[in-house]
């Protein structure tokens, strides 16, 4: 896949539980400067030097604005779990779930119910992503813009005056019926204007990082013990192949979103720069209209170039009288009055051209001209990628990666032992940094999930299996380390 965007990507729809991918930052064209190839190959060199240490303190500055998001995600999920009694308790489950297996106590019933539940849960995952994929190839950007609407409405307003009413009967805080009704209306059409329309960028990633986490609750709530952790791999195991693979649905969601130069849904991405939907065409139209006017530049310029250079060899040839000259790099030629192949225009590396020592005003001022032009054009190139860079490069990852980290780390922050929560918190983390560093190595699109869900997985039954009971025996023996 080629790097075109500094980013992550998404897709699923409906639900929010979008698996993601990250994919490297933009790089920039390389331009020609009429240099000779030692010369180009050199500064060609540095180019990439430059670019190399801008990528690095680029992708350094963006993997802690990942880590904020991803930290205040799990921060109110755990905050949640470990003070309102209702998401803690069970006694219903999702319609995807259909074996319940809380008081079954035999571990292999336990263990191919949680197969089976985990399985239709990721059926349905793979047929709405499948769906989805359908709607975006055959351009149904209503159809999919409704859905998303619908969803964020679900979350914003149904799901927001659950939380909130259970979190002020968790504090016994007293409230009216009316400042309920307002405040949920405001805090609802606020979001689904941020969202789906404009609004500041901190306010639009307060709220998708509310969504993540209200969708993370949902799924700590409904799911049984042994179906989430289940769950969990599973749905890893599937962003890999949907990523990775050649016709993966993920990829291929992404490449068409590349080849359209569109972005994906704001709904379903976590953006460090803004993504707003509702400019979508007019993005594409400012970048093709940038585009028409370098290149309509840059053919100026060569046939500048080519009438300068001509008119200039002209003068030579009619002026007569040569003898030799030096570059400024110390490169010669020689110009005859009598040999008309000998007359001719030499451009030194250093942009400075010389031409014989007879040369007429008119040959001066076309010179002059001509590089004056090739600035004016390498200017307005720089302009133009300083200006699509800010929008290009921002950082992206799906709103499925908050969902399913916040999902885990809520979920072992059930057990009551902060040692198992702060062990999968710091495991994601890490996961997260050798994602990015994997996605600097390969320079490739990669699936975000399965590294620091594994971390996870493994940090947080190593420390609820070996480290606590360990602990806790020390502590009853009084034995302190």
């Amino acid at each position: 896949m080629q790097s075109e965007r500094g980013v992550v990507q998404t897709s699923l729809p409906d639900d929010h539980t979008a698996t993601a991918v990250i994919q490297p930052a933009r790089t920039r064209p390389q331009q020609s400067q009429g240099l000779t190839s030692p010369e180009a190959r050199e500064e060609g060199d540095a180019d990439d030097d430059d670019d190399a240490e801008e990528t690095l303190l680029y992708g350094a500055k963006h993997v802690i604005m990942l880590f904020v998001p991803v930290t205040l995600c799990m921060a109110v999920v755990v905050t949640t779990m470990s003070s309102v009694d209702f998401y803690r308790t069970r006694d219903v489950f999702l319609m995807y779930t259909p074996f319940e297996h809380e008081e079954s106590g035999d571990v292999g019933s336990k263990l191919w119910m949680s197969l089976a539940n985990a399985f239709i849960l990721l059926g349905v995952v793979i047929v709405m992503t499948v769906f989805l994929i359908i709607l975006y190839k055959y351009r149904c950007y209503k159809f999919i813009h409704g859905w998303l609407i619908v969803s964020s409405l679900m979350l914003l307003f149904l799901f927001s005056y659950i939380y909130l009413g259970e979190v002020l009967r968790t504090y016994n805080v007293p409230m009216d019926y009316i400042t309920v009704v307002l405040l949920m209306w405001n805090f609802g059409v606020v979001g689904m204007v941020c969202i789906h329309w404009k609004g500041p960028l901190h306010l639009q990633q307060a709220y998708l990082i509310m969504v993540s986490a209200l969708m993370a609750l949902t799924f700590i709530k409904y799911l049984p013990d042994w179906t989430t952790w289940v769950v969990l791999g599973v749905i890893s195991v599937w962003d890999l192949i949907a990523v990775l693979c050649p016709n993966g649905p993920l990829r291929y969601l992404v490449e068409t979103a590349q080849e359209r130069n569109e972005p994906l849904f704001p709904a379903l991405i976590y953006s460090s720069t803004m993504a707003w939907a509702v400019g979508m065409a007019d993005s594409v139209d400012k970048e093709q209209e940038t585009g028409a006017n370098v290149s309509s530049k840059k053919k100026n310029k060569h046939a500048g170039d080519k009438k300068a250079a001509k008119g200039a060899a002209n003068l030579v040839n009619h002026e007569g009288g040569g003898e030799e000259e030096e570059c400024n790099n110390g490169s010669s030629f020689q110009s005859s009055a009598n040999d008309n192949d000998a007359s001719r225009v030499e451009f030194c590396p250093g942009g400075v051209q010389h031409i014989t020592r007879t040369q007429s005003q008119d040959a001066r001022q076309a010179v002059a001209a001509l590089n004056a032009d090739r600035m004016q054009s390498t200017n307005n190139v720089a302009t133009a990628l300083s200006n699509e860079d800010p929008e290009e490069r921002g950082v992206k990852l799906g709103l499925g990666d908050f969902i399913f980290y916040s999902v885990l780390v809520g979920k072992a922050s059930t057990s009551g032992d902060w040692n198992t929560t702060i062990a999968c918190f710091v495991a994601i983390l890490i996961g997260l940094c050798f994602t990015l560093l994997l996605l600097a190595i390969f320079r490739k699109a990669l699936p975000a999930l399965p590294i620091s869900i594994a971390f996870g997985l493994v940090f947080y039954f190593a420390t609820s299996q070996l480290v606590r009971p360990f602990m806790d025996q020390c502590s009853s023996n009084q034995v302190y380390i």
